[in-house]
């Protein structure tokens, strides 16, 4: 049985498109050419570079380790949820935070990518009033090359969206949202909830 909202937390697809062959983050250092810059910037997006490797618990298999979520508006402090913490995500659904109506604000993630380079990380996410669809976005997030002693967290800070506003805006939202790659791995699921309201709660 499907669990809530995959039917609908599915990521968009480019006709033609193949994910290209998997290679180890030696093999892509070693894609060395003095004269090829834009190979060389492509590594650097990556990540890739000569500093030592972050220490990875071999009986963790997971490729991506999302640490925290955040809420950020200008002028506020952010609203942040550390998944480290135990029943964080529990309370995600329990627990609504509040959103004035008409904000501008943006989502950012804190990660760890370990193991090898993940390719194509996405963030899907479906937004309910009253059980019907009222949104449905879809963030790419990027490519990332384990972490290093150098860069030891990925934080990325997704595109900026605005509340609704208004009385019929305003009110109990749900939302289910996921991280998943290229190969349609999900390194992360979750229900969420919010409310708009007129303010925020003090």
């Amino acid at each position: 049985m499907a669990s809530a909202g995959d039917e609908d937390l599915v990521a968009s697809k480019t006709d033609g498109f193949k994910v290209g062959e998997k290679k180890t983050v030696e093999e892509y250092a070693k894609l060395v050419d003095q004269n090829d810059e834009s190979l060389n910037r492509w590594k650097a997006s990556l990540g890739i570079s000569n500093s030592p490797a972050l220490p990875v618990d071999p009986k963790d298999s997971r490729r991506c380790v999302i640490h925290s979520l955040a809420l950020e508006t200008a002028g506020r402090p952010d609203i942040t949820i550390d998944l480290s913490v135990p029943g964080a995500l529990e309370s995600l659904k329990s627990k609504p935070f509040a959103i004035k109506e008409g904000a501008k604000f943006r989502m950012k993630a804190k990660f760890k990518v370990q193991h090898d380079v993940l390719s194509g990380l996405k963030y899907l996410q479906v937004v309910k009033r009253k059980g019907i669809p009222v949104s449905k976005d879809e963030e790419m997030l990027g490519s990332y090359a384990p972490n290093t002693q150098e860069k030891p967290i990925y934080e990325k800070k997704f595109a900026e969206d605005e509340a609704p506003a208004g009385m019929m805006a305003r009110g109990h939202y749900s939302a289910v949202s996921k991280f998943v790659d290229d190969d349609e791995v999900t390194h992360l699921k979750f229900e969420w909830s919010f409310d708009i309201a007129k303010d925020w709660k003090q």
